[in-house]
């Protein structure tokens, strides 16, 4: 269960075991939410949100922190998902300290 970014109490995360599409769960006190990434010619074409079937999803405030995060910083997400899961490489967290 590797995570891939803290932001100010976020953490970003993969599952080992995961799937496509491309996806990063974030938690946050014991709550859960999980960001879609769908792409067209590598660029995000759609985001989409769903909740955990382990946690009661984020605060409305820290989804809407996490999806400006995700938006911003999708093309970094989508790397360390691929060196992840396809490459097979360890990836190592982010601290993220400048507020977006």
């Amino acid at each position: 269960m590797p995570k891939i970014f803290e932001y100010f109490g976020l953490i970003f995360l993969f599952y080992s075991n995961e799937y496509e599409p491309i996806h990063v769960h974030v938690m946050k006190n014991g709550q859960e939410t999980v960001f879609e990434i769908l792409l067209q010619g590598g660029e995000l074409s759609e985001l989409r949100i769903r909740n955990s079937n382990k946690m009661p999803p984020l605060s409305d405030k820290d989804q809407a922190i996490a999806e400006a995060f995700v938006r911003k910083y999708y093309k970094n997400i989508v790397e360390k998902w691929v060196n992840f899961f396809i490459y097979k490489k360890k990836v190592r967290v982010t601290k993220i300290t400048k507020r977006i």
